[in-house]
Protein backbone atom coordinates (compact mmCIF):
# COMPACT_ATOMS: atom_id res chain seq x y z
CA UNK A 1 0.00 0.00 0.00
CA UNK A 2 2.67 2.21 0.41
CA UNK A 3 4.28 2.36 -2.75
CA UNK A 4 1.05 3.75 -4.03
CA UNK A 5 1.81 6.74 -2.51
CA UNK A 6 5.57 6.49 -2.84
CA UNK A 7 6.91 9.67 -5.33
CA UNK A 8 10.69 7.51 -4.80
CA UNK A 9 12.90 7.83 -8.14
CA UNK A 10 10.61 11.66 -9.11
CA UNK A 11 11.85 14.91 -9.34
CA UNK A 12 9.38 17.30 -8.38
CA UNK A 13 8.98 21.37 -8.79
CA UNK A 14 7.15 23.50 -6.47
CA UNK A 15 6.60 27.01 -7.24
CA UNK A 16 5.63 29.36 -4.72
CA UNK A 17 7.84 27.17 -2.16
CA UNK A 18 9.45 29.49 0.13
CA UNK A 19 6.60 28.78 2.29
CA UNK A 20 3.18 28.46 3.34
CA UNK A 21 1.54 25.97 1.31
CA UNK A 22 4.27 25.71 -1.14
CA UNK A 23 6.77 24.69 1.24
CA UNK A 24 5.00 22.30 2.95
CA UNK A 25 4.16 20.63 0.27
CA UNK A 26 7.74 20.58 -0.81
CA UNK A 27 8.52 19.21 2.30
CA UNK A 28 6.40 16.72 2.10
CA UNK A 29 7.04 15.37 -1.49
CA UNK A 30 11.07 14.79 -0.18
CA UNK A 31 9.27 12.83 2.82
CA UNK A 32 7.42 10.87 0.25
CA UNK A 33 11.28 10.14 -1.66
CA UNK A 34 11.11 12.53 -4.09
CA UNK A 35 14.08 15.37 -5.33
CA UNK A 36 13.17 18.95 -5.61
CA UNK A 37 13.27 21.85 -7.51
CA UNK A 38 12.15 24.68 -5.64
CA UNK A 39 10.97 28.37 -7.37
CA UNK A 40 10.12 31.32 -5.69
CA UNK A 41 10.90 35.26 -5.63
CA UNK A 42 12.59 34.94 -1.77
CA UNK A 43 15.33 33.12 -2.44
CA UNK A 44 16.70 33.64 1.33
CA UNK A 45 13.96 31.47 2.54
CA UNK A 46 13.72 29.30 -0.58
CA UNK A 47 17.61 28.48 1.08
CA UNK A 48 16.16 27.49 4.21
CA UNK A 49 13.92 24.69 2.45
CA UNK A 50 16.53 23.59 0.52
CA UNK A 51 18.34 22.93 3.54
CA UNK A 52 15.63 21.32 5.28
CA UNK A 53 14.97 19.00 2.40
CA UNK A 54 18.85 17.84 1.65
CA UNK A 55 18.76 16.70 5.77
CA UNK A 56 16.38 14.72 4.66
CA UNK A 57 18.91 12.62 2.22
CA UNK A 58 16.87 14.07 -1.05
CA UNK A 59 18.89 16.34 -3.78
CA UNK A 60 17.87 20.03 -3.86
CA UNK A 61 17.75 22.85 -6.40
CA UNK A 62 16.31 26.37 -5.31
CA UNK A 63 15.46 28.91 -8.04
CA UNK A 64 14.74 32.52 -7.43
CA UNK A 65 12.10 33.24 -10.77
CA UNK A 66 10.13 35.94 -11.79
CA UNK A 67 6.58 34.13 -12.53
CA UNK A 68 5.92 37.12 -14.71
CA UNK A 69 8.45 36.48 -17.44
CA UNK A 70 7.88 33.82 -19.46
CA UNK A 71 11.46 34.12 -20.57
CA UNK A 72 12.21 33.18 -17.09
CA UNK A 73 9.97 30.23 -16.62
CA UNK A 74 11.29 28.71 -19.72
CA UNK A 75 14.38 29.28 -17.81
CA UNK A 76 13.15 27.75 -14.93
CA UNK A 77 11.99 24.53 -16.54
CA UNK A 78 15.35 24.40 -18.50
CA UNK A 79 17.21 24.44 -15.58
CA UNK A 80 15.41 21.89 -13.46
CA UNK A 81 15.77 19.73 -16.37
CA UNK A 82 19.54 20.29 -16.43
CA UNK A 83 19.83 19.89 -12.77
CA UNK A 84 17.82 16.67 -12.81
CA UNK A 85 17.11 15.13 -16.10
CA UNK A 86 13.96 14.88 -15.86
CA UNK A 87 10.48 16.38 -14.06
CA UNK A 88 8.06 14.42 -13.12
CA UNK A 89 5.64 16.87 -11.03
CA UNK A 90 4.77 20.13 -10.95
CA UNK A 91 3.22 22.07 -8.22
CA UNK A 92 2.17 25.56 -9.31
CA UNK A 93 1.55 26.68 -5.83
CA UNK A 94 2.67 30.24 -6.18
CA UNK A 95 -0.52 33.14 -5.76
CA UNK A 96 -1.33 36.27 -4.90
CA UNK A 97 -4.49 38.22 -3.94
CA UNK A 98 -5.76 41.50 -3.17
CA UNK A 99 -8.52 42.08 -0.96
CA UNK A 100 -10.82 44.58 -2.51
CA UNK A 101 -14.51 45.64 -2.99
CA UNK A 102 -15.42 45.14 -6.65
CA UNK A 103 -15.93 49.41 -7.16
CA UNK A 104 -12.48 49.78 -5.80
CA UNK A 105 -10.49 47.06 -8.12
CA UNK A 106 -8.14 49.15 -10.08
CA UNK A 107 -6.90 47.81 -13.50
CA UNK A 108 -3.42 47.23 -11.87
CA UNK A 109 -5.09 45.38 -8.88
CA UNK A 110 -6.75 42.84 -11.26
CA UNK A 111 -3.91 42.20 -13.74
CA UNK A 112 -1.58 41.64 -10.68
CA UNK A 113 -3.45 38.93 -9.40
CA UNK A 114 -4.32 36.99 -12.84
CA UNK A 115 -0.84 37.75 -14.34
CA UNK A 116 0.14 35.39 -11.63
CA UNK A 117 -2.39 33.01 -10.67
CA UNK A 118 -3.90 32.55 -14.09
CA UNK A 119 -1.14 33.54 -16.94
CA UNK A 120 1.73 32.33 -14.72
CA UNK A 121 0.70 29.16 -14.13
CA UNK A 122 -0.02 27.67 -17.72
CA UNK A 123 3.18 29.12 -19.00
CA UNK A 124 4.51 27.09 -15.82
CA UNK A 125 2.11 23.76 -17.14
CA UNK A 126 3.75 24.76 -20.87
CA UNK A 127 7.16 25.31 -19.79
CA UNK A 128 7.73 21.99 -17.28
CA UNK A 129 4.89 20.55 -19.84
CA UNK A 130 7.23 19.97 -22.56
CA UNK A 131 9.60 17.94 -20.78
CA UNK A 132 6.50 15.47 -19.40
CA UNK A 133 5.54 15.43 -23.16
CA UNK A 134 9.05 13.93 -24.23
CA UNK A 135 9.00 12.16 -21.80
CA UNK A 136 5.37 10.76 -22.38
CA UNK A 137 4.86 10.69 -18.41
CA UNK A 138 3.86 13.72 -15.73
CA UNK A 139 1.69 15.19 -13.00
CA UNK A 140 0.34 18.72 -12.79
CA UNK A 141 -0.93 19.78 -9.31
CA UNK A 142 -3.04 23.54 -10.26
CA UNK A 143 -4.18 25.45 -7.43
CA UNK A 144 -7.48 26.28 -7.72
CA UNK A 145 -9.11 27.70 -4.08
CA UNK A 146 -13.44 27.50 -2.93
CA UNK A 147 -13.55 30.87 -3.70
CA UNK A 148 -13.49 29.69 -7.89
CA UNK A 149 -16.64 27.58 -7.17
CA UNK A 150 -18.56 29.58 -4.40
CA UNK A 151 -17.47 33.16 -4.78
CA UNK A 152 -16.30 35.09 -1.99
CA UNK A 153 -16.41 39.16 -0.69
CA UNK A 154 -13.62 40.99 -1.75
CA UNK A 155 -12.12 38.51 -4.22
CA UNK A 156 -13.30 39.35 -7.58
CA UNK A 157 -10.06 38.69 -8.88
CA UNK A 158 -9.22 35.79 -7.20
CA UNK A 159 -12.12 34.28 -7.43
CA UNK A 160 -12.34 34.55 -10.92
CA UNK A 161 -8.66 33.27 -11.20
CA UNK A 162 -9.15 30.68 -9.45
CA UNK A 163 -12.63 29.37 -11.43
CA UNK A 164 -10.54 29.88 -14.64
CA UNK A 165 -7.55 27.44 -12.68
CA UNK A 166 -10.06 24.35 -12.57
CA UNK A 167 -11.62 25.01 -16.00
CA UNK A 168 -8.04 25.17 -17.51
CA UNK A 169 -6.89 22.52 -15.24
CA UNK A 170 -9.95 20.56 -17.37
CA UNK A 171 -8.42 21.89 -20.59
CA UNK A 172 -5.30 20.40 -20.33
CA UNK A 173 -6.19 17.68 -18.79
CA UNK A 174 -7.87 16.61 -22.24
CA UNK A 175 -5.12 17.24 -24.14
CA UNK A 176 -2.88 15.82 -22.13
CA UNK A 177 -3.99 12.85 -20.75
CA UNK A 178 -3.81 10.47 -23.25
CA UNK A 179 -0.21 11.65 -23.76
CA UNK A 180 0.71 10.18 -20.12
CA UNK A 181 0.42 13.45 -17.72
CA UNK A 182 -2.32 13.73 -15.57
CA UNK A 183 -3.81 17.35 -14.98
CA UNK A 184 -5.49 17.66 -11.56
CA UNK A 185 -6.14 20.85 -9.41
CA UNK A 186 -6.51 20.95 -5.81
CA UNK A 187 -9.04 23.79 -4.02
CA UNK A 188 -8.23 24.72 -0.25
CA UNK A 189 -10.81 26.59 1.94
CA UNK A 190 -9.39 29.35 4.14
CA UNK A 191 -5.79 27.93 5.32
CA UNK A 192 -4.10 30.14 7.77
CA UNK A 193 -0.43 31.14 6.36
CA UNK A 194 2.16 33.54 7.45
CA UNK A 195 0.65 35.86 4.41
CA UNK A 196 -2.98 35.23 6.21
CA UNK A 197 -2.12 35.48 9.67
CA UNK A 198 -3.13 39.31 10.12
CA UNK A 199 -6.22 38.49 9.03
CA UNK A 200 -7.14 35.24 10.45
CA UNK A 201 -6.07 36.68 14.10
CA UNK A 202 -8.65 39.31 13.58
CA UNK A 203 -11.58 37.75 16.06
CA UNK A 204 -14.66 38.99 14.03
CA UNK A 205 -13.37 37.52 10.86
CA UNK A 206 -12.02 34.21 11.99
CA UNK A 207 -15.65 33.68 14.02
CA UNK A 208 -17.41 34.57 10.40
CA UNK A 209 -15.46 32.11 8.81
CA UNK A 210 -16.54 29.19 11.13
CA UNK A 211 -19.92 29.76 10.24
CA UNK A 212 -19.02 28.09 6.99
CA UNK A 213 -16.80 25.73 8.17
CA UNK A 214 -18.35 22.30 9.31
CA UNK A 215 -15.12 21.12 10.75
CA UNK A 216 -15.06 23.73 12.69
CA UNK A 217 -11.40 25.25 11.91
CA UNK A 218 -9.18 26.89 8.97
CA UNK A 219 -6.57 24.61 7.81
CA UNK A 220 -3.10 24.70 8.04
CA UNK A 221 -0.74 24.47 5.00
CA UNK A 222 0.17 20.18 6.66
CA UNK A 223 -3.58 19.87 5.91
CA UNK A 224 -2.83 20.79 1.68
CA UNK A 225 0.24 18.04 1.66
CA UNK A 226 -1.75 14.60 1.66
CA UNK A 227 -3.96 15.46 -1.10
CA UNK A 228 -0.92 16.81 -3.33
CA UNK A 229 0.72 13.26 -2.46
CA UNK A 230 -2.15 11.63 -3.57
CA UNK A 231 -1.91 13.34 -7.16
CA UNK A 232 1.28 13.05 -7.51
CA UNK A 233 1.47 9.35 -6.96
CA UNK A 234 0.28 5.81 -8.67
CA UNK A 235 -2.60 6.34 -5.81
CA UNK A 236 -4.40 8.68 -8.69
CA UNK A 237 -3.51 6.98 -11.81
CA UNK A 238 -6.70 7.19 -13.25
CA UNK A 239 -7.66 10.71 -12.04
CA UNK A 240 -7.51 13.69 -14.23
CA UNK A 241 -8.89 16.55 -15.09
CA UNK A 242 -10.54 17.07 -11.27
CA UNK A 243 -10.55 19.88 -9.04
CA UNK A 244 -10.08 18.37 -5.70
CA UNK A 245 -12.12 20.22 -2.64
CA UNK A 246 -9.54 20.39 0.97
CA UNK A 247 -11.76 22.61 2.40
CA UNK A 248 -13.31 21.34 5.59
CA UNK A 249 -16.79 21.50 4.24
CA UNK A 250 -17.22 25.46 3.24
CA UNK A 251 -18.58 24.23 0.34
CA UNK A 252 -21.33 22.19 1.19
CA UNK A 253 -23.51 24.42 2.12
Amino acid sequence: MKEMFSLEGKVALVTGAAQGIGKEMALGFARSGADLCLVDLNLEKLETVKKEIEDLGKKCLALKVNLNSVEEIEKMAADAYAKFGKIDILANIAGVNVHKAAEEMTEEDWDFVLDVNLKALFFCCKAVGKYMLEKGSGRIINMSSSFGIVGFWGRTAYASSKAAVSNLTKTLAIEWSGKGINVNAIAPGPVWTEARDHLFSDKEFYNKLMEKLPINRVAKPIDIVGPAIFLASPASDFVTGETLLVDGGWCAH
